[in-house]
């Protein structure tokens, strides 16, 4: 069996550093951490190096997980300038609506913990309408009137887990007519996550949504968490009734905040919901200083010379591509989103991996593990590989670390690797009790699996579904994959682990869930073989 054949079935399945990264996490190969004081520089890396924490040069863009965007200089200062006052919040809440009307010719805008929190905020607002009494008793909704919220299903994702958070049923609609059934006196509002689906001249376009839902009066809400902002909004301009945005993205605000426009009743009753008063959404804590630096992002945006910033994403994009192309093989393509959201150009660098012998995601594998550490995106198929660099979150002085690092591993020579893989020393095939090992609790999984040579395909019952399962074995190695899928939900499960006998024991890589361990035991079916007779008719007793 070749191993890049094996690659191509799997996907993304990681390749070993993947398993052993989360091991720093419980104890590993973190340096001895030293206290922070006054000593402590703020203003470069030192204060993470401080506590044995690597910084990383990030070429992905605003992803919450490597820490968001950078936040402007006149954030940084207007979060000082908060930090030394104490002001009453809902005063401090209706001075930056009024602003934020002003700045973005909004009806209103009130800043909230982030842009799942304000889907959350919202949402109560939508099932309580302002009233406290109804507020308090969230998420039991027991005798309210508004306790669904509709979705098309093109909007379902990870993120509406805070619009379920308050206790509301979600509808599933895909298409006009469905969204017309669906409405109904229990119906608290319409979640629209904002992408192609929903554009203009789409099947169930935000405008044939709004159209659909103002003749019931029923409020929508549209989650444009990485987009632009756009002065006035094009979602308020298209008939939204509230507009969330992320601070932490394309604005760069506080990574912990974010901003919501639309309707000045309902974000009244939002806010009403939100901490520092007191029900569902006082774990959703944002601060004075966050509050008036979100408030300083927006001012910003209005300001800034967006085309420079473009301009100087370009010229990094060209710095790195000029020195990875003087590898032989190697072509350079840049991309530019057609669409409001993570609007960066982006850098593609490709090659055929029989050529170069290391694939994109090895390349990604490498520069994510070793120093200097870079995040970048990576990709294989049929016609290739590539790597991706995405410059809106990269540094001056950057570019030049990149690129120098990327030259330096494509331009390494490099041995054709064996194709060939070791033969499994065992077979797996049958049904497996498979116990997992949680942080704090156990769970009973099964494997039902069939292996050919190498290959290893099956199912996989967890504990509330049950899933297909593919991977491989190599000598007493076997590694599994499985995904597990609901509405607006996603885990993948990667299994590594050691065969002996009829135990197979080893790690679960969880992606963003961290790590879990298993031992399966191979498990006999208990009914023998015996002739099945079927009756011939009802049965004469029970």
């Amino acid at each position: 069996m070749k191993r890049r054949e094996i690659i191509k079935q799997l996907g993304v399945f990681p390749i070993a550093g993947s398993f052993l990264a989360t091991e720093s996490m419980f104890g590993g190969p973190f340096k001895e951490s030293s206290p922070i004081g006054p000593g402590t520089p703020l203003g470069d890396q030192s204060i993470f190096n401080a506590i044995g924490v690597e910084t990383i040069i990030n070429c992905r863009g605003t992803f919450t997980i490597l820490g968001g965007s950078t936040e402007r200089p006149e954030v940084l200062e207007a979060i000082e300038a908060a930090s030394g006052y104490f002001v009453q919040y809902d005063e401090l809440a209706f001075g930056i609506g009024k602003r934020l009307a002003e700045l973005t010719k909004a009806p209103w805008g009130i800043v909230s913990s982030g842009c799942a929190a304000g889907l959350k905020l919202v949402t109560a607002a939508c099932v309580a309408g302002g009233n406290p009494e109804k507020l308090v008793r969230i998420p039991n909704l027991s005798g309210l009137e508004k306790t669904e919220v509709i979705a098309p299903r093109y909007s379902r994702n990870v993120y509406d887990h805070a619009i379920r958070n308050i206790g509301v049923t979600m509808i599933d609609v895909d298409s006009p007519e469905e969204l017309e059934q669906a409405i109904n006196p229990r119906t608290a509002m319409i979640y629209v996550n904002s992408d192609t689906d929903s554009a203009t001249g789409q099947p169930l376009s935000l405008e044939v949504i709004v159209k659909i839902a103002k003749a019931r009066n029923v409020p929508v809400l549209v989650d444009a968490a990485a987009e632009d902002l756009t002065i006035p909004c094009v979602h308020l301009e298209r008939g939204a009734t509230v507009v969330a945005y992320s601070g932490g993205k394309a604005i760069c605000g506080p990574q912990c905040a974010g901003v919501l426009l639309g309707d000045k009743d309902l974000l009244m009753a939002a806010w009403q919901a939100s901490s520092p008063h007191h029900g569902p959404g006082r774990d959703n804590k944002v601060g004075k200083e966050e509050m008036l630096g979100m408030l300083a992002a927006v001012e910003a945006w209005t300001t800034r010379d967006h085309q420079a910033e473009w301009n100087t994403w370009l010229s990094w994009l060209d710095e790195i591509a000029a020195k990875v192309k003087k590898v032989d093989g190697i072509t350079t393509e840049v991309t530019k989103p057609e669409g409001l959201s993570n609007r960066a150009p982006v850098l593609h660098i490709k090659w055929d991996p029989d050529t170069l012998h290391i694939t994109g995601e090895e390349v990604a594998e490498e520069t994510a593990r070793k120093k200097p550490r870079i995040a970048i995106g990576a990709r294989t198929a049929e016609n290739g590989t590539s790597i991706n660099i995405t410059p809106s979150q990269m540094r001056p002085g950057n570019a030049k670390v990149v690129a120098d690092r990327l030259f330096g591993i494509l331009s390494q020579k490099r041995s054709p690797s064996s194709d060939e893989m070791a033969p499994a020393k065992g077979n797996v095939s049958g049904r497996w009790d498979v116990e997992m090992d949680f942080f704090t609790s156990k769970s009973e999984h099964k494997f039902f699996l069939e292996q050919d040579g190498n290959w290893v395909k099956g199912s996989h019952q967890s504990d509330f579904s049950t899933q297909e399962i593919a991977g491989m074995a190599e000598g007493d190695e076997v590694k599994l994959r499985s995904r597990y899928r609901a509405p607006g939900d996603g885990i993948t499960y990667w299994f590594s682990g050691k065969l002996s006998g009829d135990t197979l024991a080893g790690s679960v890589f969880l992606g963003e869930y961290l790590t879990a361990k298993f031992t399966a035991k191979r498990s006999a079916y208990r009914q023998g073989n015996e002739r099945i007779v079927v009756p011939g008719g009802p049965p004469l007793a029970t």
